[in-house]
């Protein structure tokens, strides 16, 4: 395994996004490790924070075709998916493909949508495939949906299920810049706007090779009990109601290898399981009522849980 691709990887894909998206390399290299495990993406914020700026973003980085998805109540699982309609002139069915045949999807409030449509997404999140009619169609690879959701707002919306949720691998907030990071950014957007200009900086090629070897990434007995620790936490923890699945630490693994792979190390440390717990554990978990509810909450509670657990303190390379 080179070692050095996925550090040349992750350096371009940051370094060109962020000549769109100003003072988010942080959340940027989270999305990045979602990405490479082939997992998808929640984001949840208040609208005008650059979501749609940035899957555009990373789908002209990347070189992927890309489909924005605005969720209404109204939409139907046939206008993600596509139809078959009737070709009078050549007297046959032809399949007119939906947004969902794309690589890069940006699903829009995903929670104004019906379960009925959430569900259609959920299959080829899940699957990577869609139905039709009762035909299943494969999606191209890679794929990757990155969803949005107000946390504010909750009129007129349909509450993500616990199921699907769990589909999600990572959860992130992009939150408001800073006074600096807002100069900058209307500076940068002063006379035309940046993503224009963007251009393709890693090959398909490059893509295959990090999303097919980040898991030669080696694991120490100690961080797997570590992780294992983790998630069994969340399950005995007080103030959660229903702890983390074992999905979720299947989750944990994978993105802890990646982010240790993008750091330019062949094995993984503590640091790599702490810095994607939160956003891969928090909205994985329920709450008991008298805690509260919300985003915050469940980061600071798997915040707590990490605070409160031994880090293994052994050599952990090879």
């Amino acid at each position: 395994m080179e070692i050095r691709r996925f550090q040349e990887f992750r350096e371009k894909v940051n370094t060109n996004i962020s000549k769109v998206i100003v003072g988010k390399e942080d959340k940027i290299d989270k999305i990045i490790v979602a990405f490479i495990c082939s997992g998808h993406v929640l984001l949840e914020d208040v609208p005008g924070l650059g979501k749609t700026k940035l899957a555009r973003s990373l789908a002209k980085t990347l070189s992927c075709s890309f489909n924005r998805i605005q969720f209404t109540p109204d939409i139907l699982p046939a206008d993600l998916t596509g139809i078959y309609y009737y070709n009078q002139k050549e007297q046959e069915f032809k399949f007119r493909k939906g947004p969902l045949l794309s690589q890069i999807v940006l699903a829009d409030e995903i929670n104004r949508a019906t379960p009925r449509t959430q569900s259609a997404l959920l299959e080829c999140m899940e699957e990577h495939q869609i139905t039709v009619e009762g035909n299943t169609i494969k999606l191209d690879k890679p794929f990757f949906v990155i969803a949005t959701q107000n946390p504010v707002e909750q009129f007129g919306t349909f509450p993500l299920p616990e199921a699907q949720l769990d589909r999600f691998f990572i959860r992130l907030s992009m939150g408001y810049p800073t006074k600096e990071e807002e100069k900058n950014l209307l500076k940068r957007f002063m006379e035309n706007d940046p993503l224009e200009e963007l251009e393709a900086v890693v090959s398909l090629e490059d893509i295959k090779y990090v999303q097919e070897n980040y898991t030669k990434v080696h694991l120490n007995e100690h961080i797997i009990q570590y992780i294992v620790n983790i998630i069994n936490e969340t399950r005995e923890n007080l103030q959660i109601e229903l702890g983390c699945s074992p999905r979720a630490a299947l989750a944990l693994m994978k993105a802890s290898q990646a982010h240790a792979a993008v750091n330019g190390r062949d094995y993984v440390i503590p640091e790599d399981v702490k810095d994607m717990a939160v956003g891969v554990l928090s909205h994985r978990i329920i709450l008991k009522n008298d805690i509260g509810i919300g985003m915050n909450a469940a980061e600071e509670i798997i915040q707590e849980i990490l605070d409160s657990i031994e880090a293994p303190l052994e050599e952990v390379e090879k």
